[in-house]
């Protein structure tokens, strides 16, 4: 019998198991790959500003130095490169942008806001618009998500099993969790915006935002060492091709590719580049986005061996890392979990829910 049974196969799916395995944890993980395509239409940026308040993304100090140590823990593992460390290009659109990013540079955001502007070589940034100049972040990057998914299902080949978990098959007992042949002590629900489906959390308030991203071929963009974003993203790919993101969409629930989508995408290149490119893949996903846009970890209100994994949203590149450690000093050493993400703030939730079955 093993320690868990985790269900999922996306980002913090794998994540965890990673940190299962470093743990000493035993598990097996249920899920079909493809089932939702979030982690795989992904970008993998990470980026510590937010750019429409120019200020710090949330723990950004403690979660950049987490990320950069464990994806290149899991590149050790796996044989396999998967992070990527690039600055980001950032074009301002109007003069008095400058002044802000130069304050901001020396005060609130120091570290990861180069205070000198337009800093990058000029072939660099060869076709890209930035007429009024750029700023430059800094301790950015993304993490190539399709070859993370694909590397994490090699190494953990023998705990995955492939199939579409069925919640009705599942039973929960105080010591010993069943589903189908296999038995464990406990069980991690790490489904994404499918946790919709889930009989147990999906009385949990997501917001999910699907999202879309292109690859594209242009071969008279540069962008080697550098990430460019003007209300969208545009980078390149170890293949050589580039990704670029992303929409929001709340109403629209599935991963199928939209033409209102590839029709902002192509407005946000029109603004980024000027050049030709080709369309190679036109991809979407939902992003499972908590209503208060912070992770949801923690335990059942009901049963003591039911736990959750989720709600990562945009910024799971950056969030899982030091979340997923925390989950595991949670389990083991009992430690308790902040407020803000742990899945208790949402009980009055669960409280309703049950009383609407009644």
């Amino acid at each position: 019998m093993t320690d868990f049974l985790i269900v999922g196969r996306g980002l913090a799916a794998s994540v965890i198991m990673y940190r299962f395995a470093e743990a000493g944890i035993s598990f097996k993980t249920i899920g079909k790959e493809d089932l939702s395509r979030s982690s795989q239409v992904a970008g993998g940026l990470w980026n510590p500003v937010v750019f429409k308040r120019m200020t710090s993304s949330w723990m950004a100090h403690t979660l950049v130095p987490e990320l950069l140590e464990f994806y290149t823990r899991c590149e050790q593992m796996t044989g396999k490169k998967i992070l990527y460390q690039r600055n980001i290009a950032k074009p301002f659109t109007e003069d008095q942008e400058k002044m802000l990013w130069k304050k901001r540079a020396v005060n609130e955001l120091a570290g990861f806001l180069d205070p000198r502007l337009d800093l990058v070589e000029h072939e660099e940034l060869a076709h890209c618009k930035a007429r009024l100049g750029y700023g430059t972040v800094l301790k950015s990057g993304f993490v190539d998500m399709k070859s993370f998914l694909k590397a994490t299902t090699r190494f953990f080949e023998k705990n995955i099993v492939d199939e579409a978990f069925d919640h009705a098959l599942l039973e929960i007992k105080e010591n010993v969790v069943t589903y189908n042949t296999h038995r464990a002590r406990n069980i991690l629900f790490c489904e994404g915006y499918l946790v919709k489906n889930n009989p147990y959390f999906n009385w949990i308030p997501l917001k999910p935002a699907k999202g879309e991203t292109l690859k594209i071929k242009a071969p008279a963009l540069a962008l080697h060492n550098t990430i460019f974003n003007r209300n969208g993203f545009i980078l390149r790919l170890p293949d050589g091709n580039f990704k670029v993101g992303a929409t929001y969409e709340w109403n629209d629930q599935n991963d199928v590719p939209t033409q209102k989508a590839l029709d902002e995408l192509r407005h946000k290149l029109s603004q980024m580049i000027a050049c030709d490119y080709e369309i190679v893949e036109h991809e979407a996903g939902v992003r499972p986005s908590s209503i208060d846009r912070r992770p949801i970890i923690g335990r059942h209100p009901e049963y003591g061996n039911n736990y959750i994994f989720n709600g990562l949203g945009t910024k799971g590149v950056m969030l899982a890392p030091y979340f997923s450690k925390k989950f595991v000093f949670f389990y083991l050493q009992k430690q308790i979990l902040e407020r803000e993400v742990n899945v208790e703030r949402f009980r009055s939730f669960y409280e309703a829910s049950k009383k609407s079955k009644d």
